[in-house]
C-alpha cells in the first residue's frame, strides 16, 4: 500500500521528506488533511514543547481577531505576552496553521527568530520602516531550511550553485552525507502542493545528518545571527534527490529559471 501525498506516492506510513522534524505534530493536529487548527489542542503541545517567546514568555496561540492594541505590531506581541495571533479559518488560515507546526517543531529556532525581529525594530512600538535585518529574518522565518553536513565540499558546491555535481554527481551523498530540513512555514505551506520552482533559503549546519530534530533546533538556534541571515544561500527543494520523482531524469536540471547559475544579489 502506498500513501498519496501532493508530489507523489509515499509508502504507508511514510511522510515526504520535507515533513521530517514537523511529523509527530502534524500528524496529532491533522495535517495537511485538517482544514482548521484546534487551538486548544495547539496549546497543549506548546506547553508540552515548552515554547516561549524571544522574551521567554509561555507562548500560546490566540484568534488573531480577538487581539486588542493591533498597532502593537505582530512580533512584538509575540516577544511581549508569549502571543501568537492566529487565523484558524479562512484566508491565511492555513498560513498560521503552519506557523503553528513551525513553532511545535523548531521552538527555540523561532524563539531566536522572534528576539531578532524584535531586536531590528527601529522603536519599540513596532511601526516605522523595515531594515534588512527584518526583511532577512522574515524570508528565513517564511522560506528557511537547514542544510545539514559534515562534508565541506557539499556545503560549496551549495554555495557555489554547482546544481550538476551537487545534485547529479554526488547524487548517492544524499543518503547519508548531507541532509535538508524545512524550518519555513511559507515552505511546509507550497510543499502541500509542490511545484519546481519552489525555492528556500538555507543555511549550511556544520553538523551530522543524523542530528536529531531537537538538536538541530538547538544548534540553529545558536548559531542564527544577523551575519548568519546574510549567508543565506537559494535551494531549489525539487532537485533534491529524491524529493521530486522527476528529478530522476538528469534532464530536469537543465531549467535555468530555477536553477541558477549564479548568484542573484
Amino acid at each position: 500500500m502506498a500513501r498519496r501525498w501532493a508530489g507523489g506516492l509515499q509508502p504507508e506510513g511514510e511522510a515526504p521528506p520535507w515533513l521530517a522534524g514537523w511529523q509527530p505534530w502534524a500528524q496529532a493536529l491533522g495535517w495537511p488533511a485538517a482544514g482548521e487548527l484546534h487551538l486548544e489542542r495547539a496549546n497543549a503541545f506548546a506547553v508540552a514543547r515548552d515554547c516561549r517567546s524571544g522574551s521567554g514568555q509561555p507562548l500560546r496561540f490566540v484568534p488573531a481577531p480577538t487581539l486588542a492594541e493591533p498597532d502593537l505590531g505582530y512580533e512584538t506581541i509575540i516577544f511581549d505576552r508569549g502571543q501568537v495571533p492566529t487565523r484558524t479559518m479562512g484566508r491565511g488560515g492555513r498560513h498560521d496553521f503552519a506557523n503553528a507546526l513551525a513553532w511545535l517543531s523548531f521552538p527555540r529556532l523561532k524563539a531566536r527568530l522572534n528576539a531578532l525581529h524584535v531586536e531590528a525594530l527601529p522603536t519599540g512600538n513596532g511601526s516605522g520602516q523595515r531594515g534588512r535585518l527584518r526583511d532577512r529574518a522574515t524570508l528565513f522565518d517564511e522560506s528557511g531550511a537547514l542544510v545539514l553536513t559534515e562534508d565541506a565540499a557539499l556545503a560549496e558546491l551549495l554555495r557555489q550553485f554547482n546544481w550538476s555535481e551537487l545534485f547529479l554527481d554526488r547524487r548517492d551523498d544524499w543518503r547519508d552525507r548531507i541532509r535538508v530540513a524545512i524550518t519555513g512555514h511559507a515552505l511546509i505551506e507550497k510543499l502541500c502542493d509542490p511545484y519546481k520552482s519552489i525555492c528556500a533559503q538555507a543555511l549550511i549546519l556544520h553538523a551530522s545528518p543524523s542530528t536529531a530534530p531537537d538538536a538541530i533546533d538547538a544548534l540553529a538556534s545558536r548559531v542564527l545571527c544577523p551575519a548568519a541571515l546574510q549567508a543565506l544561500t537559494p535551494l531549489p527543494l525539487m532537485g533534491i534527490p529524491g524529493w521530486s520523482p522527476a528529478n530522476h531524469d538528469p534532464a530536469f536540471y537543465n531549467d535555468p529559471q530555477v536553477f541558477r547559475t549564479g548568484r542573484q544579489r
